[in-house]
This record gives structure tokens, C-alpha cells and sequence, in this order.
């Protein structure tokens, strides 16, 4: 089917010319063992080496702080666990938000279950986090903080940079770890202003391939890894690199354009966007005026979810209920927010990329109000 709309790169992106270039390069030409001492070994070093300082780049950190892994998933996996395994003699607490995404959520229900204390302050009704609460819930037993920067579900965003001095006021040993994943890219991501010791970022959320991810860590600080058996990686994620996917990871993160006109940019789209909206009537916007403008999260009044997100695919249209790691099931983030639940029940997600156009934009208004008018009918 033609693509007459794509709204959901909150869940993935299209990989842009220069990641597709640099996947087949490193296929037809770097397809060497980084780690092989030859000619070859060395050509395939040189491309991921080249991968890790674009990234590095990105983050304005050191290449020697990025650590490349599968994907998100598994960077934000290696950071929460990795770093409650290493600070454990310190303490047991460990302080979080209840809006995670389940790659970070999971992973705390999973060391609950082991004893340690979990703490995840509730946002309000737009998903924001009010920092009062985090300076509340650190305390000297803390061995770990780890929030989100932007929602992946209501693009709020969270005051990450007030952890630090929670932190010293609290005189913990945590660490501070942040899932960056829906905000590089799209807005300054700097590990150092953000004052975060770990940072989670991914390459298919910048229009990068599949199949790679990164985790920054600080100069100095040590983690526990969660897997053995090479020197890959400076040990931290052994495993023969997958070459491919992180020289377009590499390559996309090179091509991020200018940070300010791009949000300036999608910050128009969304005002466009949401002037049509109140044109059609019956939507509600759910997310904040102050979330980041690439992601809106919206509730069509009366109809659910699924039969609206099946008519927009059906016109060519590609929205989301909610996060693509659900699988459909119903938002735990919406609900944790205190919204009611027809709301839940009826939200979709609509999440811009700088590729998105204004005639994109106006084409899902028109087929939304169609929508509107046609699932009525039938029901």
C-alpha cells in the first residue's frame, strides 16, 4: 500500500540515504571481523571506529563512552541492571518514574522481585514529573536513578537534570542513568548537562537501521555487564559488533541537521496540526503544550483505538495506540498519568520525524474526520 502519511517514528523511522549508503558499504566492504588483526579486521575497525565518533559527536562526549549494543532495549537493560549489580553493597534503593519505558520498568519489577526498593514517583495528568518528588524520594540509601528525558507515549519531558542535585543534597552514591531514545535526534541530549552517568540512545529512532543502540557511560564510572566471553566493547557488551547496522547508526547520527531549526520546525507542524484538529472537533489533545511537538497523543471522542487505527492504515495513514513494545494492549503510561478511561481507551499517538510535511499533516485531519464519520456509521 502506498504510504500517504507515516506518524509513528516514535516507534521506528525511515533509515535516511546515509544510513542505507553506510549499511552497504559495511556489507560489501567491511564485512571483516572488527576484532581480526589482518587488513580486513582492520578496514571493518576503522568503519566502526568512525561509527562511534559520529555518535560520540551527537552526544558531545568522548568516543571512548560509547558503548555500542543491539538497540535501546538492551542498553537501557545493561544500565539499570548493570549498575544495581555493581552499587548493591551501597545500598538498595532505586528511584524511577512510573511512565518508564518497559525496557526500564520491566527491568526494576525484575529487581523488586530480588529485594531491592523501587520507588516510581506518578506523573500528572500530561505525564510530567514535578522534580519535588524526585528530591523527595532519593535518600542516602539510593544507588540508582533512571529516567526517561522525553515520553515516548505523551513527548513530555522530564526534569532529568534536577537528579544530580537531589543526588549531592541527599548524599547518595547513585548513579544516574537516563533513556534518551525519543529525545536524541530531536533536541540537545548532553551527558554531561544533563549531569546523567549513563545514557540510553538508539539507532531506528534517527533514521538509522535496526539492530543498533549505544549506552554512554561516564569516564570512571563501572558497571556490572550482563554478558561474558570477548574483549568487545571494552567488556562491557562482548559479541562480534554488528558492523552493518552500527555504521548506519553512524551514519544517521552524523546526518542529524541543526537541533534548533528542526524543533523550531516541528514545533510549526504541530500548531498546523493541532489548528486542524479543533477544525474537525471531537479530538483531545492529551499531551502537554509544553511536550516535545514530535510527539502528540491524541483521543478521538468515542471511538477506540483500533477500529481508527485500522481506517487510517486502510487510507494509507500510520499511527500508534500507544508504545510499539505493547503490542495494542492498553496504555499503562495514559493510565499512570490519571487520565479516564475512554481516553485510554481511544488515544493514538501521532509522533513527527523532520522528513513529515504540512501535506502529510493535512491529509490525516481530512481521513480522521472521514474516520469520525464512517466508524460512526457502522457501529
Amino acid at each position: 500500500m502506498e504510504n500517504r502519511g507515516y506518524f509513528d517514528n516514535s516507534a521506528t523511522t525511515k533509515p535516511c540515504r546515509e544510513a542505507a549508503e553506510a549499511v552497504m558499504n559495511a556489507v560489501e566492504n567491511g564485512w571483516g571481523n572488527p576484532s581480526s588483526l589482518h587488513f580486513t579486521g582492520s578496514e571493518a575497525e576503522s568503519i566502526l571506529e568512525d561509527a562511534r565518533a559520529n555518535v560520540a559527536a551527537a552526544l558531545s562526549c568522548k568516543k571512548e563512552e560509547i558503548y555500542f549494543t543491539s538497540g535501546g532495549t538492551e542498553s537501557n537493560n545493561l544500565a539499570v541492571f548493570g549498575a544495581a549489580y555493581k552499587m548493591r553493597r551501597l545500598g538498595r534503593r532505586i528511584v524511577s518514574t512510573a511512565i518508564e519505558h518497559p525496557s526500564v520498568d520491566s527491568a526494576l519489577d525484575a529487581l523488586a522481585a530480588e529485594g531491592f526498593e523501587i520507588v516510581k514517583i506518578k506523573p500528572d495528568r500530561y505525564g510530567r514529573i514535578d522534580e519535588k518528588y524526585i528530591y523527595d524520594a532519593v535518600d542516602s540509601d539510593t544507588i540508582l536513578v533512571t529516567m526517561m528525558l522525553v515520553n515516548n507515549e505523551l513527548g513530555s519531558i522530564l526534569p532529568v537534570r534536577s537528579i544530580k542535585k537531589a543526588v549531592s543534597r541527599a548524599k547518595a552514591p547513585a548513579l544516574i542513568h537516563c533513556d534518551a531514545v525519543q529525545a536524541f535526534g530531536k533536541m540537545p541530549v548532553k551527558p554531561s548537562a544533563l549531569g546523567a552517568d549513563m545514557v540510553t540512545v538508539s539507532s531506528h529512532k534517527i533514521h538509522g537501521p535496526k539492530g543498533a543502540g549505544a549506552l554512554y557511560i561516564r569516564s570512571g564510572v563501572k558497571i556490572q555487564p550482563r554478558a561474558f566471553g570477548g574483549e568487545q566493547e571494552m567488556k562491557i557488551r562482548p559479541g562480534t559488533q554488528a558492523m552493518p547496522a552500527i555504521a548506519g547508526f553512524g551514519a544517521a547520527a552524523k546526518a542529524i541537521p541543526d537541533l534548533k531549526q528542526s524543533l523550531e520546525r516541528a514545533e510549526s507542524l504541530k500548531a498546523y496540526m493541532l489548528a486542524k484538529f479543533e477544525e474537525n472537533g471531537g479530538i483531545i489533545i492529551n499531551s502537554a503544550p509544553d511536550a516535545l511537538p514530535y510527539v502528540t497523543n491524541i483521543s478521538v471522542t468515542g471511538i477506540k483505538s483500533e477500529p481508527m487505527l485500522n481506517f487510517l492504515s486502510s487510507k494509507g495513514i500510520c499511527v500508534s495506540s500507544g508504545s510499539a513494545c505493547s503490542k495494542g494492549k492498553k496504555s499503562r503510561v495514559l493510565a499512570e498519568a490519571g487520565l479516564e478511561n475512554a481516553a485510554v481507551e481511544s488515544a493514538l499517538r501521532i509522533s513527527f520525524s523532520r522528513f513529515t510535511t504540512e501535506s502529510e499533516i493535512d491529509y490525516l485531519a481530512g481521513m480522521i474526520k472521514l474516520g469520525q464519520s464512517e466508524i460512526r456509521k457502522i457501529r
